[in-house]
């Protein structure tokens, strides 16, 4: 629903009308200058050509500095979304499961179904303050589970998990030998402090992403953090498929570090004035939703709405969200991406709150 959705907005601009895209998680902040101009200066001296599939030394050190691991056990992707996969189709057989706490990013267990695996999704909610029951996730682990996943903090709900939580699931996890891979592409632009999943102890898999934290998502450059045999089977499936991440994009990459504190903080405030200001239009409305830890969504609810019929109805009106069955069994819930310009933001969030009283 989620690209149905996407599709007609698509549809609907060609065709003249204006809409406001709340419907995808894309920054509209350019990418910083400095990043681009070292993309270009990267392909002025011909870094156009065949490179690591593990990722250009440099990057991958100054990554490994940045997290506490050796370099080999960082391995460059073209998005998180690659990262995903490959740790997937490396780890995952026909047969095997997959626990995912939900709501959920469904790329997670469309992947998974792809590879004949079996989805587990463990449903957590409003009313809890979307925390998850590690008691729970513990019975849904068989001799066939082989990876939990996590994403902290979480899209669509914006939420960081409880750290205590992620240190039971650690726990759990270690205990019945079953893998974690924690995606936190959202981790360093984070509202609040968010722990990493590298600081629990166990081999476990991290992905990260350039994409959201340096407003870089068409520039497809993530990567995964592993233990040195499950890094080296992910270069390996890079070397028969995608080859390498182009150099120049590592380059731009690396140059992003380089400012990485300056372009977080910035990216961290944006999102921030933006979220205050939505939960201040929302807060008066018949809506109930959590108020954001981390860019960039709201996941608001109303009992009884059926979310992928006020979608549709809401793109009439020039606005357009993703529906809460996008995202699991949520159909009274809509996500909301705070990812328009400041001026779209405020004339989106006043129709939808319009809607709502």
């Amino acid at each position: 629903m989620l690209y149905e959705i996407n599709e007609k907005v698509i549809r609907l601009e060609k065709e003249g009308k204006k809409i406001i895209k709340f419907n995808l998680g894309d920054p509209d902040q350019q990418t910083p200058t400095e990043i681009i101009n070292a993309a270009f200066e990267a392909m002025k001296k011909g870094k156009t050509k065949y490179a690591s599939a593990a990722g250009e030394k440099e990057l991958r050190e100054v990554l490994a500095e940045i997290h506490g691991v050796p370099a080999d056990n960082i391995v460059v992707t073209p998005g998180s979304k690659w990262a995903i996969f490959a740790v997937m189709y490396l780890l995952l057989e026909k047969g095997d499961n997959v626990i995912i706490p939900s709501p959920h990013w469904t790329a997670y267990d469309l992947a998974a179904k792809s590879l004949g695996a079996e989805v587990r999704l463990l449903k957590t909610s409003l009313e809890t303050e979307w925390k998850v029951n590690p008691e729970n996730l513990e019975r849904l682990i068989d001799g066939k589970t082989k990876l939990i996943i996590l994403n902290n903090p979480n899209n669509p709900t914006s939420k960081v998990m409880d750290e205590k939580v992620v240190s039971k699931i650690v726990e759990t996890a270690n205990r019945k030998g079953v893998k974690i891979l924690s995606d936190e592409v959202y981790a360093d632009i984070s509202f609040i402090k968010t722990k990493s999943l590298l600081e629990y102890g166990g081999e476990h898999i991290i992905i990260k992403s350039f994409s959201k934290t340096f407003a870089m998502t068409g520039w497809r450059i993530g990567y995964a953090i592993a233990d040195k045999q499950i890094a080296d089977k992910i270069i390996k499936l890079n070397q028969i498929t995608l080859t390498n991440v182009p150099v120049f994009i590592q380059d731009a990459a690396l140059k992003a570090l380089e400012y990485r504190q300056k372009i977080i903080q910035m990216i961290r405030e944006d999102y921030w004035k933006r979220a205050e200001m939505a939960c201040k239009m929302l807060s008066d409305t018949k809506l109930k939703f959590t108020k954001p830890e981390a860019p960039f969504y709201l996941f608001p609810k109303l009992e009884g709405l059926d979310s992928e019929r006020f979608a549709f109805d809401l793109l009439d009106k020039g606005v357009a969200v993703a529906p809460g069955t996008s995202f699991g069994d949520y159909k009274e819930h809509f996500r909301i991406a705070l990812t328009a310009p400041d001026d779209e933001v405020e004339v989106g969030l006043k129709i939808i709150a319009e809607a709502f009283r």
